[in-house]
């Protein structure tokens, strides 16, 4: 028997251009024969579903259904393909949580925590063999001195929004005079800021899913651009950045970074689909914990397609899996 499932896709910041995107490259992927895909689109606006041949349809939110010419459509589960608020910070799980609709991501809790860069730090501090940066949070609302900071942390500092993603209002600064600038517009994203150490090193990341019960990390992807680090332009304007995947790492530097992934995802009590960004330090060295992104893009270029395509995988199966494990 066929599931019935909603694609959420839009969002309320600026990477809903990127979740449009993903939920394309999932609408082609989810398998015609076992799922009937209803895409609804989330905006300021209101949530609607829009139909090739009508007028958009407003989803009824009182039980996430839709009416289509007298005929009550409602879903099996939901695939989230929101990146960003309020798909992958906690607002819809909570939601669907209360009225009992099963979904494709992390729950609600472990999506708003890990969207704060610093909070997640905190929780991931302990798992054997992984590192983060030194680093201090900034709120807007309390005061901060730049002076301070400077002497807590050793230059250069990466300055970044907690709760932002695609790397939207984050800076490299490299010389101390340019510290409040960067924190200025950081906070044009944010409340909170997260200002770190620079961790000289290797760019990788790594998708983890549970897949027939069992915690998978997938191939890693090296990034290299010649920008000073991996921007919004660097991540989503073709040929800025070279992505390798499988990326060119000894045996033993996998399998390390696939347990200490693995245990990441387990201790944030991860489900579905994430990603692990991630330095190596000098040679294949230490592993330095960047970020986790709970709903990461699926977009034709998209890290996971590539690294589902390197695990010898069709990305069909992959979503038809990834359902069958959140939604059942």
């Amino acid at each position: 028997m066929k599931k019935t499932l909603a694609l959420l896709t839009g969002g309320t910041t600026g990477e809903w251009v990127v979740s449009v995107k993903s939920a394309a490259t999932i609408a082609q992927n989810l398998d015609a024969d076992k799922f009937d895909v209803y895409k609804i689109m989330l905006t300021q606006q209101g949530w609607f579903y829009e139909p090739a041949d009508s007028v958009k349809i407003e989803v009824d939110r009182n039980d996430f259904s839709l009416n289509i010419k007298g005929r009550k459509i409602t879903f099996d589960g939901v695939f989230i393909a929101i990146h960003g608020s309020p798909g992958e910070d906690g607002k819809l799980q909570g939601y669907f949580d209360m009225i009992g609709l099963p979904y494709t991501t992390c729950n609600a809790l472990t999506s708003a925590v890990t969207m704060n860069k610093g909070y997640t730090k905190s929780i991931v501090t302990g798992i054997e063999n992984l590192h983060v940066a030194r680093s201090v949070q900034v709120f807007k609302n309390t005061g901060y001195s730049v002076e301070q900071i400077k002497k807590e942390l050793k230059l250069p500092y990466f300055v970044k929004p907690n709760n932002g993603g695609s790397s939207i209002g984050m800076s490299k600064v490299t010389h101390g005079a340019d510290l409040q600038k960067a924190i200025d517009k950081a906070f044009k994203e944010d409340d909170q800021l997260l200002i770190e150490e620079f961790i000289s090193g290797r760019e990788f990341t790594v998708g983890v899913v549970r897949l027939d019960g069992k915690i998978v990390a997938l191939p890693v992807t090296e990034v290299e651009t010649a920008k000073e680090f991996f921007d919004f332009e660097a991540k989503y304007t073709p040929g800025v950045a070279t992505e390798t995947t499988p990326a060119p790492i000894r045996t033993e530097t996998k399998s390390r970074v696939a347990q200490i992934a693995e245990m990441v995802y387990l201790k944030l009590n991860c489900s579905g689909v994430v990603r692990i960004d991630f330095i190596l330090t000098e040679d294949e060295g230490d592993f330095y914990f960047i970020e986790i992104n709970t709903i990461p893009g699926q977009t034709a270029t998209s890290f996971i397609p590539q690294q589902v395509a390197a695990a010898g995988m069709k990305l069909n199966d992959f979503y038809t899996k990834l359902v069958k494990e959140t939604i059942g």
